[in-house]
């Protein structure tokens, strides 16, 4: 099982690093089929896009992640549409990626695996 769903995001008011690449490699290898990109600011973020085969189920999917997103204190970046949503997740008081980023990666995860 994955450690980082055992894991709760913690607040974070700045004042810490963002993850450098290297980190970032080491817990990307932790979720499933998050993409790490990097904006225009050199921001780098995750990146998953879903797929469903209607509108409603797009719906509840995005439901279940404004749940989990809300019990952890950790929002995403959210669009969806028919039969699609994409998540962008980064650590707004860093500029870039931490833990928190992660374990809430794992945890949308779960919602399909489940």
């Amino acid at each position: 099982m994955n450690d980082l769903l055992n894991k709760k995001c913690v607040p974070c008011e700045g004042g810490v690093l963002p993850f450098d690449i290297t980190e970032i490699h080491k817990y990307q290898k932790k979720v499933d089929g998050w993409d790490i990109s990097n904006n225009e600011k050199k921001i780098f973020f995750l990146s998953k896009k879903f797929k469903f085969k209607n509108f409603l189920d797009s719906q509840n999917f995005i439901n279940k992640v404004g749940e989990i997103s809300e019990n952890e204190g950790h929002h995403p970046d959210i669009s969806f549409g028919w039969g699609y949503a994409e998540i962008k997740i980064t650590t707004h008081a860093i500029d870039g990626l931490s833990e928190n980023d992660f374990i809430l990666a794992a945890k949308i995860d779960q919602i399909i695996n489940v």
